[in-house]
């Protein structure tokens, strides 16, 4: 087995038997070579992990290479990290040419509007990409559950932006699904209407609230989705504000996600370096991978790498591929 790690010159540290892992969903960023507003203009005091200032520097192939050198990777997917939106294709271009230095992304979730005048131009140019396999493409969303902004420019009930996101079928890209949970279910709505786009739920439906009233409301969204057989979901991002991460609460989300959806349809995805305010890449990784021991081996290679590799058409060097 030649991993990514092997590829690239830097030697793999996984242990014998380790679990192939296609990591579903990450980032890079070059501060010098793209503008990302949210890492250097305005800082977002709200955001969901709390104080992020620890990202606002680049993170670079070798960085994540370095940090994932315990794990036996074999793929990855790079989501879009809110580059500024008039560099949408220079975030692909560049990508690009990560992975003709490094090996890696394997394939690129990139961003286009749904709503905009120029949305399908876009589309057209993000798909003509040899990577691209998908769009994230953030709906509007109320900031409460108590809130709703139903119908307003740019929701998914925005007749203009349900018309733009129709293309993604025409390309042959995949949806890359990130809202609150109180919005599930008005996303369950969206994949009904569109059978034929693939989705991919982000970071578990976020389960923030782990009262008995948010963990029900995370609940009925996930088995909203999971009603559309052209849903999947990704297992990542169990991090909450101020609180450390904790295996047996996350445990439990974890396995619900699996019961709700079937391991055919979830997917082991890191979402670093974000996720690296909360826990190590290590800590995720092998905590996930201990809460699906219980299943069997097949369902943890599956997890981990077999449904992204078949959800975002993979295409790895043969002493790459899983098992």
């Amino acid at each position: 087995m030649i991993t990514l790690h092997q590829h690239n010159g830097l030697p793999s540290l996984a242990p014998e038997g380790a679990l192939p892992v296609v990591d579903a969903h990450h980032h890079l960023w070059d501060l010098s070579a793209g503008r990302y507003p949210w890492l250097q203009d305005d800082y977002h005091h709200e955001f969901f992990l709390g104080d992020y200032r620890s990202l606002c520097q680049d993170f670079l192939p070798q960085q994540f290479l370095a940090l994932t050198r315990q794990q036996r990777l074999i793929g990855t997917v790079h989501v879009e990290a809110e580059r500024a939106r008039d560099q949408q294709l220079a975030e692909t271009l560049w990508l690009e040419q990560v992975h003709a230095r490094f090996g890696f992304p394997n394939a690129i979730v990139a961003h286009a509007w749904f709503d905009r005048d120029d949305s399908e131009q876009m589309l057209a140019a993000q798909a003509a990409r040899p990577l691209v396999r998908g769009i994230r493409s953030k709906p509007v969303t109320a900031p409460s559950p108590e809130e709703s902004l139903r119908g307003v420019p740019g929701t998914m009930q925005d007749h203009k932006w349900l018309e733009g996101f129709s293309r993604l079928e025409h390309y042959g890209l995949s949806w890359d699904l990130r809202v609150p949970p109180w919005h599930l279910i008005e996303a369950a709505a969206v994949a009904a209407m569109f059978p034929n786009i693939q989705i991919a739920l982000n970071h578990t439906g976020f389960a923030w609230d782990r009262s008995e009233t948010g963990m029900r409301r995370w609940r009925k969204g996930l088995e909203a989705l999971a009603s559309q057989p052209n849903v999947h979901i990704k297992l990542s991002e169990f991090g909450l504000k101020d609180s450390p991460w904790r295996y047996e609460d996350n445990r439990v989300v974890v396995s619900h996600a699996l019961e709700t959806f079937g391991p055919e349809r979830c997917m082991f995805a890191s979402n670093f370096p974000v996720a690296g305010l909360r826990a190590s890449y290590d800590t995720i990784a092998n905590g996930v991978a201990q809460m699906l021991e219980p299943w069997g081996r097949a369902v943890q290679e599956a997890v981990f790498a077999g449904n992204a590799q078949r959800f975002y058409r993979l295409q790895l060097p043969a002493s790459g591929a899983s098992a």
